[in-house]
Order: C-alpha cells, then structure tokens, then sequence
C-alpha cells in the first residue's frame, strides 16, 4: 500500500454502546489487517498531538490512536461531580476493545493514558499481547493509605488547571500564545499544531475553546482511588516503562520494585527527558513500540 496514504490520519469515530457516548481517534496503516496498538494520551491533550510521532509505525503496522472522554473529538459524558478514580476511563477502553473485539493489541500510553491502559489489560488479558508505557502516572492511591485524598484536591496541578484560559480568538493566536511556553518548551512546532487542531474546538462567536474543560483537567489530577498496583500486580502480559529523568509521575515504591525484581515490570529511566517524555524522543516511542508488536 501507498505509505502516503497509510501514514495520513483517518479520523474515526466509534460508539461505545453504555458509555453514553462515541469515542474518537485517529487511524493509521493498513485497514485490511488487525489492530496492532492503541495509543492513548496524556491528561489534557488529544490522539493528534501524537500524529507525527506514531506515523511512521503506518508502514508496517495499524494503529488506533484515541480521545479519551473529555478530550479532542470525544462525544463521551465527562462528569466531574462525585468523581474518585479512573475506572470509567478504563470502562472507556475495555468497551472500545470489546466493540472492536480486539485480540492480541499492544497497549501504550502517556501518563494518564498509561495508567488507563494497565487499569483496563487487568479486566481483560485475552485482548491484549502487552503494555509500553511512557511515563505513566503511578501513585499510591488513598486506599493505600499512601495519598490523602485533600492533598490531591488542592495540588498545584489541580489549580493550575482550574485557572487555564479556556478561550482563544482563534487557533492561530493559542499556537502563538504556546509557543516556547510552560509545557510545551520541548514541543517541535508540529507537534504543537496537532495538538491544537483538536484540542481546540470552534464556538458559535468565532472563538475556539479546550476540548478538554479545565474543570474536567483538574479532576483527572485530582481523582485517584483507582488501583493502579493491583492492576500492575493481576498483569498476564509483559510491561515495559519508559520513565522520565525530571518530573516522573511514576514513583517507586516497594510494590514496584518487587515486580520490577520479579520480572513482571521493565523499566527504564531515559536520561534528559521530562514528563513529555514521548515529545522530546519519538525515536524512542517508535523503537519501543516497534518491539513490543514483534
């Protein structure tokens, strides 16, 4: 098959029967073959910022990139009040796998959306060959009695996102309002562009607003019963981590090393690198993925 017309983006949208809703994304490879990898995104993004690093995979392997519920293109409900945990956003992937009936799929994802991806193979190993994580928000969660819920609540993250101007003049003036600023320091200018594409959307004055509410931000910064280490400790498929040098959210503790000593979790700190780990090297996001499909 042509390589331009497997490595454009195809936008998809997918209803998730229960969800009460339709998840979007974007594809890329050859659509006669089984899904290879799902990739899912960091908390407050979109699949598209992720374009120009999985589209190179296109050549050999299908990919399904996705908005998660409350971001880009997703038409799924995101309901901050009573919120705890990210079980519905684990909900949200065991029903795209379900509806997709998806066997044998790599599951990766940066931050939130690596830890969506080893909540969800804990409900579902058949479905899935393994997990490649790119710095994936591990905590203790309050069950652990590791984390005080308030502590969450009132964090820097929680009210940094609270304030985040929601409204632009257009999607020209966010990208020039971005640029070389906070996060987005180490994004290449593409990648930035995609980014905005979708996670911007038009409203009816003329103006563009986030995808991704800030009040829907703060609560996946703030709501963690979820059990992450249970979910790392029920894993039937093999785990590989790629974690920051500075600012990791993925903290060790001796649950983790205990797996990391058994073998049942890899990983690997890649010098130099941030959060936005997967920005910074995609070379290393296409190595890794590349191996975990085999």
């Amino acid at each position: 098959m042509d390589s331009a017309l497997t490595n454009a983006p195809r936008a998809r949208m997918i209803e998730l029967e229960g969800r009460g809703g339709a998840m979007a994304g974007i594809e890329f490879g050859d659509a006669s073959r089984p899904l290879d990898i799902v990739f899912v995104h960091a908390n407050g993004f979109n699949a598209r910022t992720y374009r120009s690093i999985l589209a190179p995979l296109a050549d050999d392997f299908r990919i399904l990139a996705v908005d998660q519920r409350g971001h880009g293109r997703s038409t799924l409900p995101a309901e901050t009040a009573g919120r705890t945990s990210w079980d519905g956003l684990r909900d949200d992937l065991l029903a795209l796998m379900s509806t997709l009936d998806l066997r044998d799929v790599v599951l990766s994802g940066h931050s939130m959306g690596g830890t969506a991806c080893v909540l969800a193979q804990a409900e579902a190993p058949e479905r899935v060959r393994g997990l490649t994580l790119f710095d994936p928000v591990v905590v203790p969660s309050p069950t652990d009695g590791g984390v005080d819920p308030e502590a969450f609540a009132n964090s820097p993250l929680v009210q940094g996102a609270r304030r985040r101007r929601a409204i632009f003049a257009s999607r020209a003036a966010v990208i020039e309002a971005y640029t070389g600023r906070g996060a987005f320091k180490t994004w290449t200018a593409e990648m930035l562009a995609d980014y905005v594409a979708d996670g911007f959307r038009e409203r009816p004055d003329g103006e563009v607003e986030l995808s991704c509410a800030p009040e829907w931000e703060a609560s996946n910064f703030s709501s963690h019963a979820h059990d992450t280490w249970g979910a790392f400790e029920r894993a039937q498929v093999p785990i590989r981590i790629l974690k920051a040098e500075f600012g990791s959210t993925c903290r060790e503790d001796p649950r983790f090393d205990a797996l990391v000593d058994a073998g049942r979790i890899e990983a690997e700190v890649v010098p130099g690198t941030s959060h936005f780990l997967p920005m910074e090297r995609p070379d290393l996001v296409l190595a890794e993925l590349r191996k975990a499909v085999g």
